[in-house]
């Protein structure tokens, strides 16, 4: 999942101005049997409409993860719990079983059925809606037939790998045998549709009806605020203890701290470098520290769009003059880990220094070797990141470190938005260097590696510097037939070990989560390793 925010993809990656209207922690319950209160979650403004399956960053995700229920979810241990599905069985990895709870209706009233699920990933997989997700069912078989390419027409909108056996089963037929398929399903491309979106896919975006806890309560006003409300009638509805959330859009972290400590912000899931010294005393209690999925990324165009940085050997020195352990400790006061891999310490298959000598601080080397291999044009760089997320602080000392160590002059870019520089990345109208981030869909090593550095990707995901390797190709397509996770996991690493000869990207630093609540919330709030709420966890106080 791409990333906006500084502690998410990340958007993690992860925005406007204020809401007209402040909110504030809400009026009613005090926690002693009054009305359930309506809180407030800071959130950056999402890159698209509020349509599962073209969801793919972090602030769309956190508004999908409270209307929809999925038919797994994650728990601390980042294993996949049945959640609106009864069952998900298999006997050889390929042919999957899948059979639904009773009880959940999409918030019309229409009942939830395995039709709501086939259409849905239908419509997702078909390369004439462009939805963002198309490369997360690719795995189904019949995914080919939807998506045969620029300039041709699909001959059928049906996956054969999909067939309703009754109202509550549906069975998922893959094109090879893939071990990890339950866990993947948690994600939000996944989540069924009412068939009230097929009569209208573009009024939906911006009042969707899931199957979740939360129902909205009017329309999604951008740059100002998506508003919830409590859904009487899902299954679960007596662990929430709230009467909705308001999604309320800021493009300034400052700004929203700020809010949060005055009580008009209940839930911050990301707290901005400039108040990481004092956030712990600011908050006392309600300061909330964890693990996190997510990796933080410096990127680099395609060669069809800058030749600059197509040299491997370019990007090893670039690696090499940065200093991690400086951002890591200055700039984010430890609340962030120098990165030694694409694949986070939270997943199977993480190497502690897999990436040796290419991000380890050398200076000296580095230098030496920029020059060997021709520098770049006019000596000069531009480092372009998202405004919104709280990455000015250290985008600029990393600028001012590559000034030092490699002669360089860099020019810093902000964007306004994150969506803006997802926009131009993917339009391949950006042709500078980039801050990019990721935070994992589905906890797997596969997650950390196909949607941002396959050739599919590069249409179909979030390969925005354009590479492409046949050996990257090789070994994820063996780990994904692997008959065992050990099997796998080797394979994964395998082409983690090319991508980190090669670095397309550069791994700069691992994030850990660092939130906050206000006075209206109770401590024990829960924000899991996706950096997503779990709703049942929050109590007014």
């Amino acid at each position: 999942m791409r990333g906006a925010k500084s502690a998410k993809w990340v958007a993690g990656a992860i925005v406007v101005a204020l809401a007209a209207t402040a909110c504030g922690g809400g009026s009613g319950s005090n926690g002693k049997g009054g009305a359930a209160r309506q809180i407030v979650m800071e959130l950056g403004e999402p890159q698209n409409g509020l349509v599962p399956s073209n969801t793919y960053e972090s602030e769309g995700s956190e508004v999908m993860n409270a209307l929809f229920t999925g038919l797994v979810r994650y728990d601390e241990k980042n294993e996949a719990q049945l959640d609106m599905a009864a069952s998900i069985e298999t006997k050889d990895s390929k042919v999957w079983t899948i059979k639904l709870k009773d009880g959940y209706t999409f918030h019309n009233g229409e009942k939830v059925t395995a039709q709501s699920y086939v259409d849905a990933w239908n419509y997702g997989a078909n390369q004439d809606n462009t939805q963002e997700t198309n490369p997360l069912y690719a795995k189904i078989d019949g995914y080919a037939d939807l998506n045969p390419g620029e300039g041709k027409k699909p001959a059928t909108d049906k996956m054969k790998g999909l067939k309703v056996v009754d109202e509550k089963t549906f069975e998922v037929t893959l094109s090879a045998p893939f071990s990890s398929f339950k866990t993947m399903l948690g994600f939000n491309s996944f989540y069924p549709l009412p068939k009230a979106f097929f009569s209208d896919p573009k009024g939906f975006e911006t009042a969707p009806i899931g199957n979740g806890p939360f129902k909205m309560d009017g329309k999604f006003v951008h740059n100002q605020q998506i508003k919830t409300v409590k859904y009487d009638k899902h299954p679960d509805v007596k662990d929430i203890k709230i009467a909705g959330v308001t999604f309320k859009i800021y493009n300034n972290q400052d700004t929203s701290y700020r809010d949060l400590l005055g009580g008009a912000v209940d839930i911050m899931d990301n707290i901005p470098t400039s108040a990481m010294a004092t956030a712990s005393k600011d908050l006392g209690e309600r300061y909330i520290e964890g693990t996190d999925s997510g990796v933080g990324y410096l990127g680099f165009p395609p060669a069809t769009t800058n030749k600059a940085y197509s040299k491997p050997e370019i990007r090893k020195a670039i690696s090499m003059a940065i200093d991690r352990k400086s951002i890591t400790e200055k700039i984010f006061l430890n609340t962030r880990t120098p990165a030694d891999d694409f694949i986070n310490p939270l997943v199977p298959g993480y190497r502690q220094g897999a990436c040796g000598d290419a991000c380890k601080y050398n200076p000296t080397e580095a230098k030496k070797a920029f020059d060997a291999a021709g520098g770049l044009p006019g000596n000069k760089m531009e480092l372009g990141y998202n405004a919104d997320g709280g990455h000015k602080e250290w985008i600029e000392a990393l600028a001012a470190q590559l000034e030092k160590n490699l002669g360089l002059d860099v020019t810093v870019k902000p964007f306004e938005q994150f969506g803006a520089i997802l926009d131009d990345l993917g339009a391949k109208k950006y042709k500078g260097a980039f801050r990019m981030a990721w935070s994992m869909d589905y906890p797997a090593a596969e997650n950390y590696l196909r949607p941002i550095f396959s050739e599919d990707a590069i249409t179909n995901g979030s390969n925005y510097s354009g590479y492409v390797n046949k050996d990257v190709e090789k070994f994820l397509d063996q780990a994904d037939t692997a008959t065992s996770e050990d099997a796998a996991v080797k394979a994964y690493q395998q082409a983690d070990d090319v991508l980190l000869k090669e670095l397309p990207y550069i791994p700069v630093y691992f994030y850990k989560l660092n939130a906050g609540t206000s006075k209206n919330i109770k401590p024990g709030l829960r924000i899991d390793n996706m950096t997503q709420v779990d709703w049942t966890s929050v109590n007014p106080a």
